[in-house]
């Protein structure tokens, strides 16, 4: 009888110890979570975008690419690199689907950073041309 108490109290320490642990690195992940958030709302451009899951830094170093620029021949380069790499990586020629994922991803990212870019800059022209409202005649 003595021995059934002493296993049971056994299991429940053991028990006890073990969820412990878990809320604690539950903790530390919550924690180094939100700091990684507020270091990414302090620098936009290097945060890692929720459609593509990468930084640009690292989808510039996957594509061979500098940081993104605006205009045509960046974009061009881009779109180069971006099919040479896809198709060497052909899963059907041996290749990987996992690295033409990250290719692809690479490609999405520095398009998105190219087109916020460009929205941006397209903003700030329409804010410092003159109004010129039109006027109809009936």
């Amino acid at each position: 009888m003595a021995q059934a108490h002493r296993i049971i109290t056994q299991v429940i320490l053991t028990g006890s110890r073990i969820i412990g642990r878990a809320f604690a690195e539950a903790y530390k992940q919550a924690q180094a979570s939100q700091k990684y958030a507020a270091a990414a709302s302090k620098n936009p451009a290097n945060a890692r975008s929720f459609s593509s899951g990468i930084t640009l830094e690292e989808a510039c170093k996957i594509l061979n690419v500098g940081t993104p620029k605006q205009g045509n021949e960046y974009s061009e380069m881009v779109t180069e690199r971006f099919k040479r790499l896809f198709d060497m990586n052909e899963p059907n020629k041996g290749g990987s689907f996992y690295l033409q994922s990250k290719i692809l991803r690479a490609r999405e990212r520095i398009e998105l950073e190219v087109r916020t870019a460009q929205e941006a800059a397209e903003r700030e022209r329409q804010l410092k041309e003159p109004w010129h409202p039109k006027i109809y005649k009936d």
